[in-house]
């Protein structure tokens, strides 16, 4: 099977509990069991994860650039979402 036949995958790994999982990279692989497995081969080596997704591109669904002023706009009028205006005290160093 070649590479422009076989689905690509994109690849999340949770390196312990209590974290997120994170992208680690994509993978071409016939089904989802084989994606899962060559995940593991090839990201999970040195047994850096605890958890690991694949999730086929062609599923996932983002939003465009040309979108951004539609989808992210409204937060920027909820000043009260952003710490902004806060005063920090010195003694409580960073924060």
């Amino acid at each position: 099977m070649n590479e422009a036949a076989t689905p690509l995958w994109e690849v999340f790994i949770r390196a312990r509990n209590g974290l997120s999982h994170k992208h680690a990279g994509s993978i071409h692989a016939a089904d989802a069991e084989m994606a899962l497995q060559a995940a593991r081969d090839v990201y999970t080596r040195r047994g850096e994860g605890q958890s690991v997704w694949v999730v086929r591109s062609s599923d996932i669904i983002a939003s465009d650039l040309v979108d951004k002023d539609m989808m992210f706009e409204p937060t920027a009028s909820k000043i009260y979402r952003h710490p902004t205006f806060y005063e920090i005290p010195e003694d409580v160093g960073n924060m």
